[in-house]
This record gives C-alpha cells, structure tokens and sequence, in this order.
C-alpha cells in the first residue's frame, strides 16, 4: 500500500546506488550517491505545534476523510490538510495541521484522531480554523514505534522530554569514482534511527485504503496482523479496548458497513461482527490470489480490487465481485480485468474504480453480474475516491478532484486542488 517515495524512507531503506563506467578507464566506476537523513526534534515541541496553522500547497496527498462540509486531505508523514467544501466547484484551503509521522484519519463528533508514528492524537475541530490537540493516547500504535530503543529503556517508554521525533529529511548528493568491477549494480544503506452527514452522532467518511474507521463509539485500527479497538464515547479520551489476531501478516485495509469491519489483505477478505462493539468477532472469509486488497461492501455485496506492481505481490488486476448474502460463506460472482486497480467508491449503483494509469472508471453496477461502463475519466492516477451526495472526491498523484456524478451521463469535473 506504500506508494510514495516517503514510505520508503519511512522503512530505513534511504539510499539508491547508481553506476556507470568512466569513459577512459575501464576499471574505474563512478557512482552517484542519494540519501536522506532525519532532522529531529524534541516531542514537546513538537506536540506543542499540533495545532491549526496557516494553509499550505498540497506537496504529497494521501488518504482523504470527509466530514460535514469538510475535507481533510492527509499530506502523507507531514499533515492534514483542511478545505471548506461548503461549495464543491470552488474548495476553499483554509488551514494545516502539522503531525509528523501521520498517515490516517478519521472524524466523529468534532473530534479528528490522527496517527503520529505510534501515537494516537485526537483534536478539537469544533472550529476547523482553530483546530486543538486535546489528548495524546501514547503508544496506541507499538508497532510503528520510532521513538525509542527498547534495549536502551528495558523495553519502557522513555519520558516525552527525552524522546525525539522525525520531522523532515534531509537530501544529499555526492558521486564517487573509485577502481571497481565494472559491473552495474545496486546497493541499499539503512539510516539508524531513521522512522520507518451531520446527527446527533456524526461521523465522517473515509475511503478504501484507510486503516482507520469509526462504528459509532468505536475506533477500530489495523496494524498488518492486528485488529485494535477503542472506546471513543468520550471522543477526548480514547480508551484501548483490545486487539484481536487476525491471524495473518499483510492485512493493508478496514472498511466499515452497518455492523461489521471488511478487513482487506493480500490473501483475502476478513469479515468481523461488531454487534458487540468492544468485541470483533470473525464471521466470514474470502480468498483470492496473493494481491494488494481494497474492499467497500454493501447490502448483499462485497467490492475487491486486486493489482500487481506492488509489495504485494500477485500477477492479476482484476475486480472480484463476493456475494456476502451469507456472511458465514461469501463466494465469488465474477470477476472483471482491469489494467491496474487501486482504491473504489459506490454510491447506489454507481461504482467508482481507480484504475491506475488508466484513470476513473464508473460503472452502472446495478447487476454485479453484468457491470456496464459509464465512462473512463482519463488524464490521472488515482489512489482512492469517496463516492457521496452525488459528488465523487478523487485523490490522484496530482492531486484532489471533484465530479458531480448526479447526471451519470454527464459526469463532470467541479474542481481541482493541485500540487505544487
């Protein structure tokens, strides 16, 4: 699921290594060397500034959470971004919060919670220009831990004013030649210490490829094995609940419906009960080919892209469409080829895909077995899209869009938030 250049500082893995051999020399190599090192700053001065800041240029969008007449657009390791969404033709940027190490969101009753490498942050957004951190529920993520040696503190959190965080990287470039084989290679170096609608109960939106979402007073989080949960009645104070074992290491993405959570995987679909919010429970599971694994559900069906190109592994891109009339037993409907699928939205019947390269496909899903093809919205690649209130909001590597889809035969761009 990490697709930018960031996460892949975020795992230590810093360095690329390029050679090439010297004109006159035959047994002299240059290389040209690229690497990053991490700026670190104390914690309390960096919690300290968890708070609403000016607005900033969208640099790296990454997950998106609507939430009344709002959008907050994660800048991935850096931020949220806020926009007044109040008029989708023209989003108004109205402010950042930085938090380092941040990659989910989710929103309920004026409260965002935000990760922080392995902290769990909840702020105020009763007034999204004025935004407050209000509780820091420390080590609710132990293992994206960046803070500390746990040999050096006998496997103890440290004091926050001794700990120090990740912040920025800093780039640097140099080339070397130097007698060698010539032959062209690779080599990789690891930096030590580098860090890998609104009710009297509202909740936002998130999209397909969040790790985050909320059922009423519960957070439900996953690590790559895990299932975590937390009571968030009073959204100020988390409470930890518990973690259930899914019992499988590559779970990517959550995604709620009604009473349960459609956990995606590179192996398959998990399928939990939360009648008993503070206890998931397993009820079903679906398995397809090794593939990275965005799921949304509805009613009587459940909607899964599979793709290549990734860590994931696999050799399909295809979407698979699971009857889950039986939550015990879901079973395949068919499946439909696509050129390289990521995130997927749907609104009634009208299925949004993220078709990589190939750009928005929408699709008329009204029979699971005959999917027929709107139209393709080409000119991008995007990550993920939230499909609501007739508008689709995109998020792509050029950043955030808006359709207005309530004449599906008339889709058409509102507006565009660019990167710069």
């Amino acid at each position: 699921m990490k697709r930018h250049l960031m996460s892949v500082l975020q795992l230590g893995i810093t360095v690329i290594l390029t050679a090439s051999l010297s004109g006159c020399d035959k047994e002299k190599v240059t290389r040209s060397y690229t690497w990053y090192t991490p700026v670190y700053r104390a914690l309390p001065e960096v919690r300290a500034e968890m708070k609403s800041s000016p607005a900033r240029a969208v640099k790296n969008p990454g997950k998106i959470y609507i939430y009344q007449n709002y959008i907050f657009l994660n800048e991935f390791d850096e931020g949220i971004h806020i926009f007044d969404n109040t008029n989708p033709a023209s989003p108004r940027n109205i402010g950042f919060i930085p938090i380092p190490g941040t990659e989910e969101l989710a929103v309920r009753n004026n409260v965002l919670f935000a990760d922080s490498y392995s902290d769990l942050v909840s702020f105020d957004i009763s007034d999204p220009k004025a935004v407050t951190a209000i509780r820091f529920t420390e080590n609710a993520f132990p293992y994206r831990n960046v803070y500390y040696s746990y040999n050096s503190y006998n496997g103890t959190r440290p004091p926050v004013d001794s700990i120090k965080v990740t912040v920025s990287w800093i780039r640097h470039d140099t080339t070397v030649t130097y007698s060698s084989n010539p032959n062209v290679y690779y080599d990789f170096v690891t930096l030590a210490g580098s860090s890998a609608q609104p009710s009297k109960s509202s909740t936002g939106q998130g999209g397909s490829t969040a790790r985050f979402t909320l059922i009423n007073d519960y957070l439900y989080t996953v690590s790559t094995s895990d299932l975590y949960t937390y009571n968030v009645t009073n959204p100020a104070d988390p409470k930890y609940v518990n973690k259930t074992t899914i019992g499988n290491w590559t779970i990517e993405t959550i995604y709620p419906f009604k009473n349960k959570l459609f956990i995606g995987s590179t192996q398959g679909m998990y399928i939990y009960d939360v009648s008993t919010p503070a206890n998931p429970v397993q009820q079903g599971q679906f398995t397809h080919v090794r593939s990275c694994d965005p799921v949304i559900a509805d009613e009587s069906r459940a909607w899964v892209t599979l793709r290549t190109g990734s860590s994931c592994g696999g050799n399909v891109n295809r979407l698979e469409v699971v009857n889950i009339e039986n939550l015990a037993s879901p079973s395949l409907v068919k499946q439909y080829d696509m050129t390289n699928p990521y995130g997927l939205g749907k609104e009634g019947n009208t299925l949004f895909i993220c078709d990589g390269k190939d750009g928005i496909k929408v699709y008329d899903a009204a029979d699971a077995n005959n999917l027929k093809l709107i139209k393709k919205i080409d000119g991008m690649e995007p990550y993920d899209v939230i499909a609501s209130k007739n508008i689709a909001l995109v998020v792509a590597k050029d950043g955030l869009y808006q359709f207005d889809y309530s004449n599906v035969n008339n889709i058409r761009l509102l507006s565009k938030i660019g990167i710069e």
